[in-house]
């Protein structure tokens, strides 16, 4: 549902050679609360406007000198790569254009001399198609990110890291490379989750993953895969001892105290990595290595970093 607030902040253009017919159409989108409306008589400039302010509507008179309508919308055409092209609502005295104004981009069309209700009503048609599509577009890309992305981290979820890990190692096996993944989770996460409550439990869990962040590389991954799980994806590796030093340091840097609603909160992780092509050379044979690594550095009394002793045939 679109809120009148929002059709009012739509952005419109007036596009005429005649000053007076600008002012009429400026004075009535005023008058009807329109607060976001730019005008132009020279028709050289409306593709520029456009490219820098992405109107939700254009008011567009076709028959102007020195380029008509039909030349605009074809210019507009080249810079609006959304799938819905711009809304134009085309304006002239000519009835005969009509047909050819709509095939040319027009989303609608009104003759001069026009009615100011029956202007005001379709630019109030046209506005709610374009905005329940901008809408629909947010949404879509909300639902996008839901579904590849952890909702209470912001950290890719088990689905984009298994792309990016496989994107990862076609890269190792094109430069005959190395890439590895780091699985840990944290030690004790349940007794703190139990003591403190969900809430703070959540807390935490977002900022181990921050913490995680700022501790690999930029071009590395950092993924939450459930629960206190975290998997980072190493990208490109130049030895295995470097991604055993990076593994202390995640301990290192994971362990330090956290201030969650004034109390400090300590907790710390295990680690379990595996490299390729050592430890494995697809998806799940690095996961599984890598976990199974995770399951030794537990076993022996956690806040530990293990590395795969699985080798690869």
């Amino acid at each position: 549902m679109i809120s009148r607030d929002e059709f009012l902040n739509a952005s419109i253009l007036i596009v005429d050679d005649q000053e007076f017919n600008v002012r009429l159409l400026e004075r009535m989108l005023r008058e009807a609360g329109y607060r976001r409306i730019a005008t132009t008589m020279d028709p050289h400039a409306v593709c520029g406007l456009h490219r820098d302010n992405r109107y939700d509507l254009i008011l567009l008179d076709l028959q102007m000198p020195g380029m008509d309508g039909f030349q605009v919308m074809e210019g507009l055409k080249q810079i609006e790569t959304d799938a819905y092209f711009v809304p134009i609502l085309v304006i002239t005295a000519q009835q005969g254009h009509k047909l050819r104004a709509l095939v040319s981009g027009a989303k609608d069309f009104v003759t001069k001399p026009f009615d100011l209700v029956e202007v005001k009503t379709r630019i109030h048609n046209m506005l709610e198609v374009r905005l329940l599509y901008i809408q629909l577009e947010r949404y879509s890309h909300t639902l996008e990110l839901l579904a590849l992305h952890d909702p209470l981290t912001g950290l890719p979820n088990r689905r984009l890291l298994m792309d990016r890990l496989s994107l990862a190692l076609a890269h190792a096996r094109r430069n005959s490379g190395s890439t590895a993944v780091m699985y840990l989770d944290l030690d004790g996460f349940k007794q703190i989750n139990d003591s403190l409550g969900h809430d703070a439990g959540d807390t935490l869990l977002r900022m181990v993953g921050a913490r995680l962040q700022a501790t690999v590389r930029q071009e590395d991954i950092v993924a939450r895969i459930g629960g206190d799980e975290f998997v980072v994806v190493l990208w490109e590796i130049d030895h295995p001892d470097s991604v055993v030093k990076l593994g202390s340091k995640v301990l290192q840097a994971v362990s330090q105290p956290y201030d969650i609603e004034g109390r400090a909160v300590t907790v710390t992780c295990s680690v379990g990595i595996s490299v390729y092509p050592a430890h494995g050379e697809d998806v799940d044979t690095l996961m599984k290595s890598a976990d199974l690594a995770l399951y030794e550095a537990k076993r022996s009394g956690k806040n530990d970093c293990r590395i795969s002793a699985y080798t690869a045939l």
